[in-house]
Parts: C-alpha cells; structure tokens; sequence
C-alpha cells in the first residue's frame, strides 16, 4: 500500500477508535502531508468535518498554487461536498482507497479535470463493511438515508 494512502487508513482507524466513522484523509504536496484528517462528525458534532474535509482543515490556509499541485489522499469515495472542496481548491488528483461501499461524485471531478485513481483497497474495503455491519445507523445518518449509491 502507498504510504499515503496508508497514512489515510491510519487517519480511519483514529476515527474508529474514537467512536467514530472509519474515512482518513490526507492532503500531500510536493512528497509531504500538508494536513491529515478523518470523519469526526460524531466526535465534534459536525455536519462537515468529512475526513477530506478535516484534512483541508488542518493543512490550513495555503495560497491557490499549493492546493493546485496536491493530491488528496481518501480511504473512501469522496461526497458532493467534499468533491465540490476539491473542486473549489483546484486539487488536480485524488487516490481513493475504495468506492464500492459508497460511489461518491468521481465522474463530477473526472469531468472537471479531476485525475481520479481508484486502488480498490482490501483494507479500506474491510474497515467500512466491518463498520457498517456493526453501525448501520450511524452509517445511514452519516451518509444519507435511503440514498441508493450506497452498495449492500
């Protein structure tokens, strides 16, 4: 496994650890994690801090050439929301663990430019089935209810 996307898989685990919904992230420019992040939207009460999110979080302000030359690191397919972030930052390539559990907005980014690398991670794959079979509510709450992207 690349070691950034293991540096995400770490960021799930912390997650998951904490009570939380198992999805890292980490933001690398230039061979370097700017910003790790992972779901805590049941640790902090948030409706936004996505694992994608939470890592442009803590990489924190940076001038619109930095992000231009990043690649954003995801144990999971990316949402509307944090697709639409990496849109408005102008980050050029994402690496996702993983998009069978969940089919996030790839196509939306592909259209708009976006390289986008699918490794269909074992790990990744596991972590959220061993997740979702123990919390389905906190699964469906997370990432919408009803919504038919999410694969059995």
């Amino acid at each position: 496994m690349d070691e950034f996307l293991r540096a995400a898989v770490e960021e799930a685990e912390r997650g998951l650890a904490e009570g939380g919904i198992p999805i890292g992230s980490v933001l690398v420019h230039d061979g370097r994690i700017l910003g790790r992040g992972r779901n805590r939207r049941v640790q902090r009460g948030s409706v936004v801090l996505h694992g994608e999110m939470d890592a442009l979080e803590s990489a924190g302000r940076r001038p619109a050439r930095v992000y231009r030359g990043c690649t954003l690191y995801t144990t999971l397919s990316p949402c509307a929301m944090c697709s639409g972030a990496i849109l408005l930052y102008g980050i050029p390539r994402i690496v996702v663990g993983e998009n069978r559990t969940f089919l996030g907005e790839e196509d939306l980014l592909r259209a708009r430019g976006v390289a986008v690398e699918v490794v269909q991670d074992v790990q990744c794959q596991e972590l959220m089935a061993h997740f979702i079979r123990a919390q389905p509510t906190l699964w469906a709450e997370d990432i919408g209810d009803g919504d038919d992207r999410i694969n059995p």
